[in-house]
């Protein structure tokens, strides 16, 4: 019996869209992934701090669930830039078939550049701010 080919193409989506929640270390190795309960243990965090915190700054307690987004962004890249060959060898090395990429992965890329980038940048801006003026710019 061969084993499940897993499409390069949508594991990249998966990440780009709810790389956050995991789903594509779900898609890719299942539930025992301890990377998979790393993101999914955002979501209770994020519920400590607010509870712990209720005077924070909204942006501390959503910060762990932005932190694992912003991390699905850059496994959205990893993923989507490995070569098709070394995808094969690390995720499909009994599925019998030979993946093939196409263009639809640069759209995926592209918008994953462009999203978690812009996002970065606003984290790392609103930390700042936060963290030397107290919040005065916003």
């Amino acid at each position: 019996m061969t084993a499940r080919h897993k499409s390069k193409t949508i594991a990249t989506v998966l990440a780009f869209l709810f790389g956050g929640l995991g789903l594509q270390r779900l898609y890719l190795r299942g539930w025992r992934d301890p990377w998979l309960w790393l993101h999914l243990a955002a979501l209770p965090t994020a519920w400590l701090v607010a509870t712990l915190a209720p005077q924070a700054d909204g942006f501390y307690k959503l910060l762990p669930i932005m932190l694992s987004g912003l991390a699905g962004f850059l496994e959205a890249l990893v993923l989507g830039l490995m070569p098709d060959e070394q995808w094969d060898a690390r995720f499909n090395p009994h599925s019998g078939k030979q993946s093939n990429t196409r263009w639809p992965i640069a759209v995926v890329l592209i918008a994953t550049m462009t999203i978690g980038a812009a996002s970065l940048i606003a984290t790392i801006s609103r930390f700042f701010d936060l963290l030397y003026t107290g919040g005065a710019y916003g």
